[in-house]
């Protein structure tokens, strides 16, 4: 009896080593004695693009450099990148967030147009801004719909948007920056169609012209990016949130790798090679944020 139980406590003690190492997230010390830097990446727009390049590879493969070490690009989806940088579920409860479970952690950071939003501060730290955004209503070019007219009241402009949807059915894509918990869009009477074929917010668009709804939210980096795949095809209504920015993101367990991300995104800031790869990956894009661009973010 006392073997058998010693054998259930020593495997069990063996289990919970191997769980609690998988959730250990490395900081910089860490990932300099490791020498490699793992990057979580998502297909999406041109910051990933799936071909080996995109303005947050080129990024983190200088941050990479910077730090001394190997860089190495890790796909993942919205769905999972934050369980694979964590180790654990996030669970939304209303307002409320929680960590669940415990997995492989497979990467150091996440970065791939990834939206700072208020949910997600509260399990992970990021950076500076490395980008800006915002999320606008998107319709089929032959939408009785039109565009509103705009004004210097973002708040006037975005009621005047959702109202143009009224009843409607709008494409989203729940837990991404697209989802329409994010923006006061659910229980208002819409007709909402979570889009789940994939995970792939490349697709939100060839899925409107499809006909799968009347409306879809888009951010504008990849709104830019659809206007010229599609021409004549699609067209912006108006926003439906304030401008927002994204930045790379990292576990609270991770201060001094953030640290030295922010202070290797000021460096490239001021020589010019964020400019360029601005120029390389989303040129004209200036203009729809000047005071980001101006003021360093």
């Amino acid at each position: 009896m006392f073997l058998r139980d010693l054998m259930h406590l020593v495997c069990a003690g063996l289990l919970g080593c191997a769980l609690s190492g998988a959730a250990i997230s490395a900081d910089l010390r860490e990932i300099r004695d490791r020498g490699e830097l793992r990057h979580l990446g998502i297909r999406y727009a041109n910051f990933v693009t799936g071909s080996g390049d995109g303005f947050d590879v080129e990024l983190i493969q200088g941050f990479a450099k910077h730090i001394g070490v190997t860089y190495r690009f890790i796909q993942t989806d919205f769905y999972t990148a934050i369980r694979d940088l964590l180790g654990q579920n996030v669970v939304r409860r209303g307002d409320e967030v929680a960590l669940e479970g415990a997995f492989p952690v497979r990467g150091d950071l996440i970065a791939s147009g990834f939206t700072v939003l208020p949910w997600r501060e509260k399990v992970l730290l990021y950076s500076a801004p490395t980008f800006p955004s915002q999320v606008l209503l998107v319709a089929r070019a032959e939408s009785p719909r039109k565009p509103i007219k705009g004004s210097h009241d973002i708040n006037a402009d975005i009621a005047e948007t959702k109202a143009q949807i009224g009843r409607s059915s709008l494409l989203v894509m729940e837990r991404t920056c697209l989802d329409p918990a994010n923006y006061g869009l659910k229980g208002k009477g819409i007709d909402l169609r979570a889009y789940t074929k994939s995970t792939n917010l490349n697709e939100m668009v060839p899925a409107l012209l499809n006909g799968d709804a009347e409306f879809t939210l888009l951010d504008v980096p990849d709104a830019i990016l659809d206007l010229q795949k599609w021409t004549g095809k699609i067209k912006i209504i108006g926003p439906v949130s304030d401008e927002q920015h994204l930045a790379v993101a990292f576990p609270k367990s991770s201060p001094e790798l953030r640290r030295a991300f922010n202070e290797y995104l000021g460096q490239i800031r001021s020589d010019g090679r964020y400019d360029a790869l601005v120029q390389k990956y989303y040129p004209g894009i200036r203009r729809y944020f000047p005071s980001f661009f101006s003021s360093g973010g």
